[in-house]
């Protein structure tokens, strides 16, 4: 039986402490703030993000540099027969795509999954990972498992202002304004490869009745549990810090949903586009075979 390394990068969320507890291991992402060089999690914190961003910085994401992730490879492959590398869904970012052509080198020593995933979604898919690389499947195994079940996740964003996508070029300077005129809230969706319009709310209330609604839609027509929540994992995500409106919203999840939720801090890569304030709710079908994962709920 194979020795198995789980790696993923910090746009899961999971920090370098729950790396350790987890017993998987996190490449942190690069940051440019202002040209100068970051690493989220290693020299970058949640608070100095934000700090930035509300203050106009100019702030670029990057891919991992290709030496770091080559070293983690290699420093991980003295210890571990494979390695598994999670990063952030190919239609984000082209780091996916360079990480597969790396790999090639290695003669199928380091498997390369591309599940379309972000943020908690993410998160749930490397603890998956983990679960599976601790009952004895291949590297291999588990990439095709991961890759087969990719469709089987929603994100759903609440963003309280156009500010940061107008920024972004997400969206035209002039439409921008107009939506911010009619105080408009959009909510914005991650079904695999892309970040897209969902729904253009006029109230708070309105867009979260959107998300969730969203998210009963999905259980109802997408995921069909076959035992009914009991299947799937529903969790929440917010950027910035805003403990009153996080602690609201999960009451508002928990309303609707009474099960356990993961709460994480939306992952930084889509914080920059997003903005501060944001809330999302996440759904996903459970991987039978995995057990129950070892993650904080609230």
């Amino acid at each position: 039986m194979s020795k198995v390394a789980i790696l993923t990068d910090s746009n899961s969320g999971i920090s370098q402490e729950q790396a350790k507890a987890y017993g998987v291991y996190v490449l942190p992402m690069p940051f440019y703030i202002n040209d100068n060089l970051y690493y989220e999690g290693i020299t970058l914190t949640q608070e100095q993000f934000y700090a930035h961003l509300e203050g106009d910085s100019d702030i670029h994401t990057s891919m991992p540099v290709v030496g770091d992730v080559l070293d983690r490879w290699d420093s991980l492959l003295k210890e571990y027969d494979e390695v598994v590398y999670i990063p952030m869904s190919s239609g984000l970012s082209s780091s996916c795509e360079t990480a597969k052509t790396l790999a090639e080198d290695y003669n199928g020593r380091v498997e390369v999954v591309d599940n379309h995933r972000i943020s908690v979604t993410m998160m749930r898919s490397v603890l998956n990972a983990k679960g599976l690389a601790d009952l004895g499947w291949s590297a291999k195994a588990i990439r095709e498992y991961l890759e087969k079940t990719a469709a089987d996740s929603s994100i759903y964003i609440l963003v309280p202002t156009l500010k940061y996508l107008r920024k972004g070029g997400r969206v035209t300077p002039a439409a921008a304004a107009l939506g911010s005129l009619l105080k408009i809230k959009p909510v914005l969706q991650i079904q695999g490869e892309k970040l897209d319009s969902y729904a253009k709310c006029r109230t708070l209330k309105g867009a979260k009745t959107a998300m969730l609604g969203a998210i009963e839609n999905d259980i109802e027509n997408r995921f069909k549990p076959e035992h009914g929540l009991s299947d799937l994992w529903i969790d929440a995500a917010y950027s910035g810090l805003m403990r009153d409106e996080v602690a609201e919203w999960v009451k508002d999840i928990h309303a609707q949903y009474p099960v356990g939720v993961c709460l994480q801090q939306l992952s930084l890569s889509i914080s920059c586009h997003v903005g501060p304030g944001c809330l999302a709710v996440t759904c996903e079908k459970k991987l039978p075979e995995v057990p129950e994962h070892p993650v904080k709920m609230v």
